[in-house]
């Protein structure tokens, strides 16, 4: 009997369903999107403006496809069940493009659901539907807009930068808001302020509170903090500009005497707080349980698809994860009015729900994020969930919980208290106590857990919030005694660096970005290596400044904040259909190309940089200058010269020593040095400045030496501008927490493989059937930490320090004199050369693997995988052994017994080498060595890079 088939994106989400929907259907993972641009061609009709996109089959899905179009042709009925947004819109219409031939008119039609619930999917499919074409029309046009800007920017920044850099739309917006936050730290002047408290005790009391200064003479105490971005004047409240006006009024203050001017009593109610959207929960998990962005929305999919809960199977716990909504099904707010009442209490349930706004440009396409079942709370399923699913679940459960509760209640008191001296002077003190906690039974608020997180730290925060702060019985007219007073001097500090929680917050409020999107635009943005993370924070790279300056300078209409969350406005209005997805295109398409063509004859050529700098040579003491390469910018002496070399015959000088001197001037520039050679050796060798140094010098080496060069002065002295690069040294850069990974099509954690250009994060399913073949790159060099000194002289120079430096093999030292002196320190072995006699070392492939060779390489290409041991073979004439690991042990074993040995591939039409004389001498001498976990680069050398 045939199946209807449903095909979804993750394994994951397949088996969950496939258990709900018992055995009339056969349940499919697409593993994600089965098609997409191709990657060698823009790929987007842009001659006669119709944008219409070239789709493919994604490479490696060939065999998925061919799978779901078999089980197609088969069933009775097919189901397109990815997410419910743009995205899995699109999925389904890819789905439906491939299969439907296969399908033979058969139905092919759409389900989704809000959360994978029986209920919900049951639901859904007695209420299939036809693709929704203006949801793919949106997701099309997205993706055509960042081809466009990706395809058409990046080969610039090629040209004008270097190799390998790119340009995404919203990303590079992302990416301004960090760099022109640094800036603003760059260019920060910090601003004295005082501040002035005084602790005071009742003359009827004992009990001791402390007040600020808040003004004199009713003017309010406040210093001029420059102006904000509209121009407005700033000022600091309650407080002093300078010591000497402090003074002044702590003088006043020790004579003055103290009295209550007014006490305010009243009750203070925070009302509970909506329940999560996208944004709000990327921000609550990162304050609270310290998750990013990426980690958040991995935990979130996987509550979201399915966690086994025991005698309950498989049950997806919470709502679709991707919603700037914060509306709620009627049944779900029965569902925790219900917990509440009989669980809590009726004293913390509102007599009517509690109802949120969103904000105005909201899609309002999902439902808020909550748990799918309230009664599944998240102590009662602990002991199914990781640690990081049940710390995320209980935060989207309490919260939803306490969504639907009362407020919370506090008792707040403001004494206002007069100082008389020769001047009225005013300070303020408030206290505020919980009177009822409300919904800070279940969800505690922002204040307390910063509070909380300080006081294990040991802080204490100066503006922090008064909640809980108990003052003395206080009425007007009181008189008060001084303890004393306690003047502190202060700094404004400069705006701080963007975390990923708040640049989401902020992409938000400028209506950059969608939920979907804000996760992939943090990820691309440091996988780029535009972006280096340091102590959670979003530190740019210079590469990174470099190309925004560039980018915005020259494309300052497509790279603007409020044309990218135009662009956002738009994209909603052809997902409901009130915008043609080609008319949007064009409109976009026409600034975007003028652009394009100014930028490409006008962009500044960041190769060819070469700026003079105050910096001097360490070596001649000329001026430094600064020059772009491979890894950003650096130093190099201004006496650097790309000037080859040339020689002349000793003959042709004495022969006509002015034709000599005409062909060498006017090729070099002085200063020259001039040697005479004898055999490559040196047998005169002179500097001149002038023609007649060069003259004099000409005729004593030709006296002297059949061949003379002549070398122009070039000093290569460089150093790396550290200055304007993220201090990989710094305790900051050393706090990157190896977190698990888990792929971003089928949910499954990633491991670590190795491969021909090195280690790799890859999806366990990488050679399945079908295969997964979602990788995270681990190899690809960026920015080196300064070279280390060892405190050792090179042996080989004699007078420079050796240095540790980084390779692309990992850790080396050398001398410090490079290129000078090429010293590079080796482990050596005890054993000669077999073939040359030399010595023979220990090196890696960048596999990171283990080989020994002859140091006279490329002279002598000895190389063995076997490690050399010295001793000759007790059988035959072999002068050393090797050493071989197998599954059974550590052996000794002769070079000449081949079948013992490790086999070697043999090129193409070689024969293998057979050895002189054969031996069967092999002696086990230990046990197989453990397994060796494969290590993860550090991360300060290496850069992600996430591919599908």
């Amino acid at each position: 009997m045939a199946k209807s088939l449903v095909i979804v994106e993750s394994p994951a989400k397949a088996k969950t369903i496939g258990k709900y929907l018992g055995n009339d259907y056969t349940v499919e993972a697409s593993i994600g999107h089965i098609m997409d641009l191709p990657k060698n061609d823009i790929g987007v009709e842009l001659k006669k403006r119709t944008f219409e996109p070239t789709l493919i089959v994604s490479p490696g899905k060939e065999k998925v496809v061919d799978r779901l179009k078999k089980l197609a042709s088969k069933a009775d009925a097919v189901y397109l069940a990815p997410d419910p947004d743009r995205e899995g819109e699109a999925i389904a219409a890819h789905l439906k493009m491939q299969i439907s031939p296969a399908a033979r008119g058969k139905r092919v039609q759409r389900v989704t659901f809000n959360e994978i619930t029986p209920k919900a999917v049951k639901a859904a499919f007695q209420h299939a539907r036809d693709i929704d074409e203006h949801l793919v029309d949106a997701q099309t046009t997205r993706r055509v807009l960042d081809r466009l800007v990706g395809y058409q920017i990046s080969p610039l920044l090629w040209d004008k930068v270097k190799r390998g850099l790119s340009a995404g739309r919203v990303q590079t917006v992302a990416l301004r808001l960090i760099v022109e936050r640094e800036r603003e730290i760059n260019a920060f002047q910090p601003v004295e302020y005082w501040t002035i408290d005084a602790e005071l005790t009742p003359k009827a009391g004992k009990q001791s509170f402390i007040a600020r200064l808040v003004g004199i003479d009713g003017e309010p105490a406040r210093v001029a903090n420059g102006k904000d971005k509209e121009g407005k004047a700033q000022f600091l409240s309650n407080a002093l500009p300078d010591q000497k006006i402090t003074d002044a009024t702590i003088a006043a203050l020790n004579k003055a005497t103290w009295a209550v001017r007014a006490v305010e009593k009243k009750e203070r109610r925070r009302n509970a707080p909506a329940p999560f959207t996208t944004s709000k929960l990327q921000q609550d998990a990162a304050g609270r349980l310290g998750f990013n962005v990426r980690r958040t929305m991995g935990v979130a999919q996987r509550l979201y698809e399915g966690i086994d809960v025991g005698s309950d199977g498989t049950v997806g716990l919470i709502t679709y994860m991707r919603t700037d909504s914060v509306r709620v099904s009627p049944d779900a707010i029965t569902e925790a009015r219900d917990y509440i009442g009989k669980k809590l209490g009726t004293q913390y349930l509102p007599s009517s729900p509690n109802q949120f706004k969103g904000k105005k440009d909201a899609q309002d396409a999902h439902e808020a994020i909550r748990p799918t079942h309230v009664e599944y709370t998240p102590d009662s399923i602990r002991k199914y969930l990781t640690d990081e699913q049940y710390r995320l679940y209980k935060l989207i459960w309490n919260r939803f919980v306490a969504s639907q509760m009362t407020p919370a209640v506090f008792d707040q008191t403001t004494v206002d208290i007069a100082a008389k001296s020769d001047k009225t002077y005013d300070f303020r003190v408030s206290g505020s106590v919980l009177k009822f906690d409300g919904f800070l039974k279940v969800y505690e608020a922002p204040q307390a857990v910063a509070k909380k997180a300080q006081d294990e730290a040991g802080k204490q925060d100066d503006d922090s919030d008064d909640t809980d702060t108990r003052l003395p019985a206080l009425n007007q007219g009181d008189a008060l005694n001084l303890n004393k007073l306690d003047p502190q001097q202060k700094f404004t500090d400069p705006p701080p660096r963007f975390n990923e929680a708040s640049l989401v917050k902020t992409l938000e409020e400028l209506g950059i970005g969608r939920p979907s999107t804000y996760a992939s635009i943090i990820n691309t943005i440091q996988e780029r290596d535009y972006v280096k993370k340091m102590k959670a924070k979003l530190v740019p790279t210079e590469i990174g400044m470099v190309v925004t300056e560039l980018l915005v300078k020259n494309f300052p209409y497509i790279f603007k904040y409020d044309y990218t969350a135009q662009l956002e406005t738009e994209l909603d209005d052809v997902e409901d259909g009130k915008e043609k997805w080609t008319d949007l295109l064009k409109g976009f398409y026409d600034h975007f190309e003028q652009e394009l063509t100014v930028a490409e004859k006008n962009m500044e050529e960041i190769k060819r940089w070469e700026k003079p700098t105050t910096e001097v040579c360490e070596k001649c003491g000329s001026p430094l200058i600064l020059k772009w390469g491979k890894f950003g910018s650096f130093f190099s002496c201004s006496n650097f010269s790309k000037a080859k070399p040339m020689s002349i015959a000793g003959s042709s000088v004495k022969k006509d020593p002015k034709a000599a001197i005409k062909k060498i001037t006017a090729k070099l520039g002085y200063p020259l040095t001039v040697k005479g050679m004898v055999d490559d050796a040196e047998a005169f060798a002179e500097e001149v400045e002038d023609n007649a140094q060069l003259r004099d010098a000409l005729a004593q080496a030709s006296e002297r030496a059949k061949k003379i060069v002549i070398e122009p002065f070039s000093c290569d002295f460089t150093k790396e501008n550290f200055a304007d690069k993220p201090d990989l040294a710094s305790p900051d850069a050393q706090d990157a927490e190896l977190e698990e990974e888990y792929c971003d099509n089928c949910g499954k954690q990633m491991v670590l493989k190795n491969g021909p250009f090195g280690p790799f994060m890859s999806c366990p399913d990488y050679n399945a059937d079908p295969p997964c073949k979602t990788i995270r790159k681990l190899n690809q060099k960026v920015q080196q930490k300064p070279p280390e000194p060892t405190g050792e002289i090179c042996p080989e120079c004699g007078k420079n320090e050796l240095v540790k430096r980084q390779g692309p093999y990992g850790e080396f030292v050398s001398c410090s004199g490079y290129p000078k002196c090429k010293y590079v320190k080796q482990n050596l072995l005890d054993v000669p050369c077999p073939k040359c006699g030399g010595k023979i070392a220990e090196r890696r492939t960048r596999r990171n693997t283990t080989f020994y060779g002859c140091t006279n390489y490329p002279k002598c290409d000895f190389t063995s995988n076997q490690k050399l041991v010295p001793g000759p073979c007790p059988q035959c004439n072999s002068t050393y052994l090797l050493e071989v690991e197998r599954k059974d042990g550590v052996f000794l074993v002769c070079p000449n017994n081949v079948e013992a040995l490790p086999k070697r591939k043999v090129k193409a039409g070689e024969e293998a080498a057979k050895p002189a004389t054969e031996c069967h001498f092999e002696k086990r001498i230990g046990d197989a060595p453990a397994p060796k976990e494969l290590e993860r680069p550090d991360p300060e050398k290496t850069r992600p890079l996430v591919e599908a």
